[in-house]
Parts: C-alpha cells; sequence; structure tokens
C-alpha cells in the first residue's frame, strides 16, 4: 500500500522469510558460518538454536539458494508433532522418495538406496530440518539412525537441526547422549545490538529500492532497539505500521512521534481488555452471592454440629467468611471438576472389569464344552 509513496520496488518488512533481504550481523554471520562448515564437513550433526523470529529460516533459505544442486541434494523439512514413522516418511517425500503404503522396513531400504544412489553420481545429501524443538524423541532417534548410513567411511546422509531455544534443553536430556555425539557444531542465535538493528532497518530499505525516502530522525532507531529487542520480525512488524501510519499522514519523514504513537498502539492491543460487568451479568452475579451466602450459612451449621473440634470448626469458618463469592465459584467448580474426573475413572474401572469378567465367563464355558 505504501510502497509507491516512498518509492519502493517492494515491502521492505514483510513477515515471510526472503533472503534476498538477508541482513549480515555478527551473530548471522556466525550462524551461517556454522551452516557452510557443516556442509564441507559432509556428515554429523549441526545444530542452530534462536529466538522466534531471530532470523533462522531465512538462514537456512539462504544457504539453500546458495548450494550446487549439481553437488548436492538438498531436502527442506518443516517439523510438526509427528511420530517417528511418520517423521521417516515425510524425509522420505522431501527426498523424493516413495512413501505411501510402503513399510517402515522398505522405506528405510529405499532411503539408504537413495543416498548411495547419490553418492555413487558424485552428490551429497543434505537434510535440513526445522522446528526441531517440535521433534518426539522417538523421531529425533529415527534421525539419529539415518546418520548411521555410511559407504564405506563417508556417511550418506548429513542433517542439520534448527530450532528454538527449548531444543537446546532436549539435547541435553539423557536420552540424547547418542545423538550429541554426533553434534559436530552448536551455534544460537540471539539478538542483534543497537547499531545493527540500526543497519538492518536501512538495509531492507535498500534492498526494496529506497533512495531518498522515508527518512528516519536518529532518535527513533534507539526506541525502535528498546522496543523490539533486535529481533528481527519484531522490527519488521513495527516497522510495517511505521510507515503504513507514515503513508497515511503523507509523512516522508519518520520521526520519534510517530514511532511512539505506533509502540503505544502496538502495546496497547497487545494489552488484555477489562473485565466488564454487563446487564444480564449482574442480576446473575447477585443471584450466585445471595446462593453462595446462603451455603456458607448452611456450612456454618454443619460445622457447628459436627464433633470436629472448636479450634477447627473456627479456621474453617474463618476461611470460608473470607472468601469472596468470585472465589467460592472456582473452588466449587475446581471440586465439580475433581469429581467428574473421578467419576470418569471409576467407570472406566468398571467398564474393564465388565471385560474381564466376560472372558473369565467365555473361558469357563469354553473350558466345560471341551
Amino acid at each position: 500500500m505504501y510502497e509507491a509513496f516512498y518509492g519502493l520496488k517492494s515491502k521492505p518488512f514483510q513477515l515471510n522469510p526472503d533472503p534476498g533481504f538477508y541482513f549480515s550481523s555478527k551473530q548471522h554471520q556466525r550462524a551461517r558460518a556454522y551452516l557452510e562448515y557443516g556442509v564441507m564437513c559432509c556428515e554429523g550433526f549441526i545444530v542452530i538454536t534462536g529466538e522466534v523470529g531471530a532470523g533462522k529460516t531465512t538462514i537456512v533459505r539462504g544457504l539453500l539458494d546458495s548450494l550446487d544442486a549439481q553437488t548436492v541434494v538438498a531436502a527442506h523439512l518443516v517439523s510438526t508433532q509427528l511420530g517417528a514413522e511418520d517423521t521417516l516418511r515425510m524425509v522420505g517425500a522431501a527426498f523424493g522418495v516413495p512413501v505411501h503404503g510402503v513399510p517402515k522396513s522398505n522405506l528405510l531400504l529405499a532411503l539408504e538406496a537413495f543416498f548411495l544412489a547419490q553418492t555413487l553420481k558424485g552428490k551429497r545429501c543434505l537434510l535440513v530440518v526445522d522446528e526441531a524443538q517440535n521433534l518426539q524423541p522417538q523421531a529425533v532417534e529415527e534421525l539419529r539412525m539415518l546418520s548411521n548410513f555410511q559407504n564405506g567411511q563417508n556417511a550418506l546422509l548429513q542433517t542439520f537441526l534448527v530450532g528454538q531455544p527449548e531444543f537446546r534443553e532436549i539435547l541435553q536430556s539423557p536420552g540424547m547422549v547418542q545423538l550429541r555425539q554426533r553434534v559436530i557444531a552448536t551455534c544460537h542465535l540471539g539478538p542483534m545490538e543497537a547499531d545493527e538493528t540500526r543497519g538492518y532497518i536501512l538495509h531492507r530499505l535498500k534492498c526494496a529500492g529506497s533512495t531518498d525516502k522515508p527518512v528516519f530522525e536518529s532518535e527513533v532507531f534507539e526506541s525502535i532497539y528498546r522496543f523490539t529487542g533486535g529481533i528481527p520480525r519484531r522490527i519488521n512488524t513495527l516497522l510495517d505500521r511505521i510507515l503504513l501510519q507514515g503513508f497515511l499522514a503523507d509523512a516522508s519523514q519518520i520521526d520519534q512521534s510517530l514511532v511512539k504513537q505506533i509502540i503505544e498502539e502496538i502495546q496497547s492491543e497487545m494489552a488484555l481488555p477489562p473485565k466488564t460487568a454487563s446487564s444480564w451479568d449482574t442480576p446473575l452475579r447477585n443471584a450466585v452471592a445471595s446462593t453462595l451466602s446462603e451455603e456458607q450459612k448452611n456450612g456454618d451449621a454443619v460445622l457447628s454440629r459436627l464433633d470436629l473440634g472448636s479450634p477447627l470448626v473456627d479456621s474453617v469458618s474463618n476461611r470460608l467468611s473470607e472468601m469472596t463469592s468470585e472465589q467460592l465459584s472456582a473452588h466449587l467448580l475446581r471440586i465439580e471438576r475433581s469429581v467428574l474426573r473421578q467419576e470418569r475413572v471409576t467407570l472406566e474401572i468398571l467398564m474393564n472389569l465388565r471385560k474381564l469378567l466376560t472372558n473369565v465367563k467365555i473361558r469357563q464355558s469354553d473350558s466345560a464344552t471341551g
């Protein structure tokens, strides 16, 4: 919408990763170097982690675009909550190996045959798994087992695991010892620094064709950095709103007041709305409060008749009197849910006992007729 106003050829701050807008910050350079090192090693696992929106996928796509298709066969897999066998099928599909209706054993043979065929052609096979924190432990183990495929001393497959910071915690779990031994390099992609944030904004504008517009006051970059924390995706979201507002206000210069206005708007949009009682809600609240008040009185009467000891009765009565209507309502709701869960468990036990009894009767009948 605002591209023509600012003389831009494309949208500079889109959320979708675009290698054409890749900005080489210190940490992005380091992560890219690790990936390139991994490609040269031709074995093991490379692990790249980073905060949400830190630019992991942009780096990966940039690397994949730079690879020579004549020497590297690469597959990019975005992980979801899949089981081990489904993950294997996703890997096969990513490499173009038939997976529909194929048993797991045949699928593994087909993958090994594919990797070996590519190696004999002088090519290397690279698997990039994005959102690796979603992988189930069994799925990670299957990926590790794929790394066992070899042609003599050479591995047939190399894997890059790219995910959010929690994947580093997953790697440190006791069940990941063998995978950790296969990891040849790890890198964490953190936020950019303040000067890099400024360079990132100007870089993307230049890539989009910016010449003389928009013009940023020097003070606004610090405000943008403080609000976004140097995370690229957050910067893109904020700058897209800023440029849109600048276009609507016919402002080719982005000043501090405009940036402050957009930041306040975003903060208000993210805040939870205050709870207000509607017209029909007030009578309901009064009715609930009245009912709970009666239950408090009845509860006090019951407690007074029970032989629980005066201190205990006084303590429980005081506790009930201190609770508000909302607290009592929430407490009763938790009790009700607990009772329902217990009923479900009891019902399942009874159903299992009934099945067991039926099986016993069938066996007794069979033995009697036999």
